[in-house]
């Protein structure tokens, strides 16, 4: 099989030193398209979709495999095993900062560092130690409604990642990209993603990695990036004053320098 047909990645970038965006649950690479340029210059810029998003091969799909977030992780584990690459930076945006940590837990050998942007490890309560943001009736009631109502559950779920009144488009994007979902793959992944608790895999990544916290975030409340925080052995936090679950797309500017800033310290 063609990992890299499998999975549409596309290579782009001046510089040695990959960096991989993977994005979140509903979305595809098209979503960093405000954030990928500014590495090109330093960096060799990577982008994929998860098979089942996107561009991504839909007949590799597996129900299987795709039922477990390391099932995602293997994608990542894949694509550098078949670019053979080499202290690697991964960047990824919500339920993909805990696939990115899984993947890393992985292959040790060929990651570098991580930045997290809006991460979750469990997004139900577990109370009263941990406080997700959802009760778990809330999830199940997401999960059961993208069963029953693709363009309703879509609307509703768009509305609550942008919460940024002020940038319309940003959740009819959203909205788009999650319409655009196979169904039963779409309620898959919800569940895969919703349902999943990674706290305990935390504790197993000591890799360097930057936290980025919107101040006001309903998917990832603040009180989830300050325990991610004091759970990553070698992780710094930063918060961004901003609303929503998706600064990278809402603020690409402070996104972009957080990031860089980040990036330049630690080499």
């Amino acid at each position: 099989m063609n990992i890299l047909q499998r999975n549409n990645v596309r290579i782009t970038g001046k510089g040695a030193q990959p960096i991989i965006f993977a994005h979140g649950f509903g979305c595809d690479q098209v979503m960093w398209r405000m954030i990928s340029p500014a590495f090109e210059q330093d960096y060799q810029v990577i982008l994929f979709d998860y098979v089942g998003a996107g561009q991504s091969d839909l007949d590799a799909y597996d129900p299987l495999r795709y039922s477990s977030l390391n099932g995602y992780a293997k994608d990542i584990v894949q694509i550098c095993e078949a670019l053979d690459l080499h202290n690697v930076i991964l960047v990824g945006h919500s339920v993909s900062s805990m696939i990115c940590m899984l993947a890393a837990i992985a292959i040790p050998q060929r990651i570098e560092s991580m930045v997290m942007i809006c991460p979750s490890p469990r997004y139900i309560n577990d109370l009263p130690d941990y406080a997700g943001g959802f009760e778990r009736a809330d999830i199940e009631g997401l999960i059961d409604m993208i069963s029953r109502n693709q363009p309703g559950w879509a609307n509703y779920l768009a509305g609550v990642v942008a919460k940024n009144p002020d940038q319309p488009a940003l959740a009819e994007e959203l909205e788009a990209s999650f319409c655009a979902m196979d169904p039963p793959i779409a309620r898959r992944f919800a569940a895969t993603t919703f349902l999943a608790d990674n706290r305990v895999d935390l504790q197993n990544c000591n890799k360097p990695t930057l936290i980025i916290q919107c101040t006001q975030d309903t998917v990832s409340p603040v009180e989830v990036g300050d325990f991610v925080h004091r759970q990553l052995i070698n992780s710094t936090l930063k918060k961004i004053n901003a609303t929503g679950h998706c600064p990278h797309m809402s603020h690409p500017k402070e996104t972009i320098d957080l990031i860089n800033q980040y990036l330049k310290k630690s080499a």
